[in-house]
């Protein structure tokens, strides 16, 4: 029934647009007047603030090519798919409520990311209700829409539920108040593959918490300084099993089931709880910038077995070469996007990225690992050199190339190593 109303609600609000267009006239209202916003999707907004409609989306074409390790036999696999076809819906009623529909089409899924009311009468002080997506360090709190890379570090893998809107509903509070921004939730566990952990034995909910501070003490147009730490913890049920297996920024691997390879780092059974902490830091100068996250996880294990211990960081320098300043707002703690100077050269970006990750204790072994658990250790190294076009505020055209090496884990082959091409086209309205 809610998928029915939403989708006749969506039409209304496209026909509206469609004839607003077709037909010249006068709009009356019983209020207030509108206003309407075509630059970035469809808005429409009463001049006293009151009440706002925005409905907008993104769209992402990839395509990965990838081999060694990044396979099950070490042949070259190619995958084409979308990564991404997303609608969003927001909005403000009666000046401080505020509401937030993110539904995704692609990747063979049809899902909503983030259903949420916000009520924003404290302010500073926002306060959201519903299923929202938690936020822990920098990356993950740049939309997808204007990351730098296609995918986000290899660093989220070694604790995805950190930032996972399958964690189920929750609340969460968040405020900016001068170069500070902070923000805290609760959510309660979804059980995804693992519906042993949904509840205690108790019948009661597990619940995550997820804490982000952020402080920037410049942000100006062309220069900012910002310094950031991450906090995350949930309960686990005992014998659980938690494994982490990376997809060394590379998402084909698991969009081809037939032949990626999505190698087991390391895992346990476990029986209490699940922290990491995090750490961020970047410094933009003009057309340059630098940014750095460093993540550690640990998770307590059942007897029998070894607790599950890893860490991993990652260090990024981006360039744009036509001369632009990645945009900052710290209202989120989080750089925005490039708008081009030249609207008939867009901008152009380069990048490079390192990522180091490490499991350095594990209660299960590593994939293809022979030798004693108690000394298992798996790692991997990855390189993502790629280039940007921003040929307008709306198109951006990403390719990115990746050399990974792997510590201890081996693929059915036996490699050790692997390439990878991802390409993205991209569309925003």
């Amino acid at each position: 029934m809610i998928r029915k109303h939403f989708a006749g609600f969506a039409a209304s609000a496209l026909a509206l647009a469609v004839s607003a267009q077709a037909f010249a006239g006068t709009v009356t209202t019983d209020g207030a007047d509108l206003v309407i916003k075509t630059k970035s999707g469809l808005e429409v907004e009463t001049t006293d603030k009151q009440f706002s409609f925005k409905i907008n989306g993104r769209i992402q074409a990839d395509a990965d090519s990838f081999d060694g390790f990044y396979t099950k036999n070490g042949e070259r696999a190619d995958e084409t798919y979308f990564r991404r076809a997303r609608l969003e819906i927001s909005g403000v009623a009666f000046t401080d409520w505020g509401y937030t529909f993110h539904r995704n089409f692609g990747n063979d899924s049809s899902d909503w990311q983030e259903l949420a009311i916000h009520y924003n009468g404290w302010e500073p002080v926002q306060v959201s209700i519903g299923r929202i997506i938690p936020t822990f360090g920098l990356e993950e709190a740049v939309s997808s829409k204007w990351i730098t890379a296609i995918e986000r570090s290899a660093i989220y893998d070694l604790a995805p539920w950190l930032n996972s809107h399958e964690d189920g509903e929750g609340i969460r509070v968040r405020t900016t108040v001068g170069m500070f921004h902070g923000e805290a939730g609760a959510y309660r566990q979804d059980g995804g593959d693992g519906v042993d952990m949904l509840e205690d034995e108790d019948g009661a909910n597990n619940t995550s918490f997820v804490l982000r501070g952020v402080i920037a003490p410049i942000v100006e147009k062309d220069q900012v300084l910002h310094l950031g730490a991450s906090f995350g913890q949930r309960d686990l049920e005992e014998g659980y099993l938690e494994r982490i297996r990376p997809r060394l920024s590379v998402r084909g691997t698991t969009e081809d089931s037939a032949n990626g390879n999505r190698a087991t780092f390391g895992g346990t059974r476990t029986d209490g709880t699940d922290q990491a902490w995090g750490l961020e830091a970047a410094y933009m100068i003009g057309p340059f910038s630098v940014q750095g996250e460093y993540l550690t996880r640990t998770v307590d294990a059942m007897e029998g077995f070894e607790d599950l211990e890893a860490t991993g960081y990652n260090v990024q320098l981006a360039y744009t070469l036509t001369g632009e300043s990645r945009s900052y707002k710290l209202d989120g703690g989080k750089f925005d996007k490039i708008t081009p100077n030249n609207k008939q050269v867009g901008a152009w970006e380069v990048f490079y990225r390192f990522e180091d990750i490490t499991v350095d204790e594990t209660g299960v072994a590593p994939s293809g690992y022979v030798g004693a658990l108690d000394s298992a250790k798996a790692g991997a190294k990855t390189h993502t050199v790629g280039v940007n076009w921003y040929a307008n505020e709306a198109v951006k055209i990403s390719a990115n190339y990746l050399k990974t090496s792997v510590d201890d884990v081996v693929n059915a082959n036996g490699d050790d190593d692997g390439d990878a091409i991802s390409l993205r086209a991209q569309y925003v309205f």
